[in-house]
């Protein structure tokens, strides 16, 4: 079994070196990941600049890239085969709801489903992000990448998975919850009397709905939520349809004309 690993938070993270030596259980794996923190950078291609693999250890690269460049890369650039497997993580921070569209780390994940190989993204929900922290989130992992390999995932589906801190109580099947936002962006003035705004340092909650992966988190259990790659609100359709009598067509139809 060949395991390509990747992550946001950098080649030497912890949760990233607790991840590999927890799947070196079930087969080779190889790290391709970036060579410093490139958190939020969502899906984010480097097109116009080359890239940089430095090996940095045994079946270990550091690129100079996002994540989702390590995964291109490693897929069709680094590794002799294709993955059996992708998995990306552990992240230092919880990513849901709303956040994993943000995520380096979910879009890694997305980004080896659209080649076409199984994979998730896994977190770690925590505000110390102790060792024996990620050691609890490098056997979830574990355990979800053996379920994987034995059952398969359907196709443009992949996994987002958060670990609470401590010794999670259990696992549950979730769907995205909803972040609430407040004061998310505060404008001050620097010690030379300029202006900036720095994103992201308000307080940030979330809706606390049964069934979500916020909900199951904060009561310590692993949240495991299906994505699938198709965004299309398919529940829209009629009433979009309303709006003007030539929106009468569907997916079969001639296009319709805006």
């Amino acid at each position: 079994m060949l395991i390509l690993v990747t992550n946001d938070d950098g080649v030497q993270s912890p949760g990233i070196t607790a991840l590999v030596s927890q799947l070196r259980q079930l087969g080779r794996v190889v790290v391709v990941a970036p060579d410093r923190e490139r958190s939020a950078v969502g899906r984010a291609l480097t097109l116009h600049l080359p890239l940089r693999a430095e090996v940095v250890g045994p079946d270990c690269w550091a690129v100079s890239g996002t994540p989702t460049d390590c995964v291109n890369l490693g897929i069709q650039g680094l590794l002799e085969s294709r993955p059996d497997l992708v998995v990306s993580g552990i992240n230092k921070g919880a990513n849901m709801g709303d956040d994993l569209t943000y995520s380096g780390t979910v879009a890694a994940a997305m980004e080896a489903t659209l080649m076409g190989v199984p994979s998730f993204a896994v977190s770690l929900s925590s505000s110390t992000f102790a060792e024996a922290d990620f050691a609890h989130a490098a056997q979830t992992a574990g355990t979800v990448a053996r379920l994987v390999m034995q059952h398969g995932l359907l196709a443009d589906t992949f996994l987002n998975v958060n670990v609470p801190a401590g010794k999670p109580h259990g696992l549950r099947l979730t769907r995205q919850g909803k972040r609430t936002y407040q004061e998310a962006v505060v404008h001050s003035q620097d010690p030379r009397g300029r202006s900036y705004f720095w994103i992201g340092a308000g307080e940030l909650g979330f809706q606390d709905l049964e069934g979500t992966d916020f909900h199951a988190v904060a009561r310590g259990y692993v949240s495991l939520t299906p994505l699938h790659l198709d965004l299309t609100n398919y529940a829209a359709f009629d009433r979009v349809r309303q709006w003007t009598p030539e929106l009468v067509q569907t997916a079969s139809d001639e296009e319709p004309h805006l």
